[in-house]
């Protein structure tokens, strides 16, 4: 019985954050979902076709369920899954992530969460592992890069929020004045006066 929660917990979770990283596009131009938005060149569109490559791998591969979709050999990494080329249509990388989470899904309700499976990329001493395991990583992945899309899509237009039921108005005014205690607070603080 507990492992049946704890599955349905963690798949739950995990389909709640691949949407809440969809989202993060919705009204975005072409431009606002391509472009650099770090030093590093992080981007939203760029995140959803990572985190595609990750599920793809660990809920594939991991498990000698491979992917339907061609992947690069993981050795042969090269950073390219990290944003989209120009010949990339932005539906076709979000069909791809979709079509992703069904093979993902499959994995998870057929196994078992002690399964075995191997990650040939980690470490031999740790590459020897389990649907859970899996599970727990591949939420992870999924939260940390929720959480990238959420501050620069926060940078882009000010929208944030989980989901969308969970967006209210922007009140600039307030925001404003917010940032601008939080600003007197640090030079406060690095000043060393209160």
């Amino acid at each position: 019985m507990i492992e049946d929660f704890a599955k349905g917990n963690l798949h739950g979770r995990l389909r709640r954050d691949r949407q809440a990283l969809l989202w993060k596009l919705d009204g975005l131009s072409e431009y606002d979902a391509r472009r650099p938005l770090t030093a590093t060149g992080t981007n939203l569109l760029g995140l959803v076709k990572h985190v595609t490559g990750v599920e793809a791998r660990y809920f594939g591969e991991v498990f000698g369920r491979p992917s339907l979709q061609a992947l690069p050999r993981w050795q042969d990494h090269d950073g390219s899954d990290l944003w989209a080329a120009e010949d990339e249509a932005r539906d076709q990388i979000l069909d791809s992530y979709r079509r992703t989470w069904e093979h993902s899904d499959a994995t998870i309700d057929e196994l078992a969460l002690d399964a075995s499976g191997h990650v040939p990329w980690w470490p031999e001493s740790y590459s020897r592992t389990n649907l859970f395991a899996v599970l727990v990583h591949v939420l992870g992945e999924t939260n940390r890069h929720a959480g990238h899309a959420d501050i620069l899509r926060e940078g882009i237009d000010g929208r944030t929020g989980l989901r969308p039921e969970h967006e209210t108005q922007i009140d600039e005014d307030a925001r404003t004045a917010y940032c601008a205690k939080i600003e007197q607070a640090a030079r406060s603080a690095s000043s060393g006066t209160p």
